[in-house]
C-alpha cells in the first residue's frame, strides 16, 4: 500500500480528490481491485459505497484486470444492426468470459463500447490496435487464433 499512500497524499489538499485519486491508481494497476478502493474510501473517510457508485457510474473505471489483448466490440447502432451482438455472443463462447471480464491466464479480456469511428466497417472490433471491419461471426475463431 505504500505506492498507493503516495498517489493519496499527491492529493491531500485538494477538496474533491477522488476522481483524480481513481484515474491515477487504475493508470498505475490497470484497474480498481476491492482493497485499493477499500483504502481509498477509508483514506477519503467516505463509505466504500460512495466511491464504489462513482467507480460504476463512469465508464471509464475498470474493477477487472484487462489482458494482454484488450478485444472491443462496438455496439452501436450500425453494427448492432450488422450483427455485432452475435459476434459477442461467440467471443464470449469461445473465450469462457463475459463483456467487462479477462481470461484467468490474463491473456483476453472483453470490452463493448457503443462506437469505435469505424461505421462503415460495421461490424467492427478491435483487438488492442488492430481493428477488424466487416467481421463474420465465423471469422472470430481465426481471428483470435492470431493471437495464440
Amino acid at each position: 500500500m505504500k505506492e498507493l499512500d503516495i498517489i493519496l497524499e499527491k492529493y491531500k489538499d485538494i477538496k474533491t480528490p477522488l476522481i483524480p485519486i481513481l484515474e491515477e491508481v487504475q493508470d498505475k494497476y490497470g484497474y480498481l481491485s476491492y482493497d485499493n478502493l477499500l483504502y481509498i474510501s477509508s483514506y477519503l473517510k467516505m463509505s466504500l459505497e460512495e466511491v464504489y457508485s462513482v467507480v460504476t457510474f463512469y465508464k471509464y473505471f475498470k474493477l477487472n484486470a484487462s489482458g494482454k489483448y484488450k478485444i472491443s466490440l462496438c455496439l452501436g447502432t450500425v453494427c448492432y444492426v450488422k450483427g455485432s451482438k452475435d459476434l459477442l455472443d461467440e467471443i464470449e463462447s469461445i473465450l469462457g468470459i463475459k463483456s467487462g471480464e479477462c481470461t484467468k491466464d490474463f491473456k483476453f479480456s472483453i470490452d463493448t463500447t457503443r462506437c469505435l469511428g469505424c461505421c462503415g466497417m460495421a461490424p467492427v472490433i478491435m483487438i488492442n490496435d488492430d481493428v477488424y471491419g466487416n467481421v463474420k461471426r465465423s471469422e472470430i475463431k481465426n481471428i483470435l487464433n492470431k493471437y495464440n
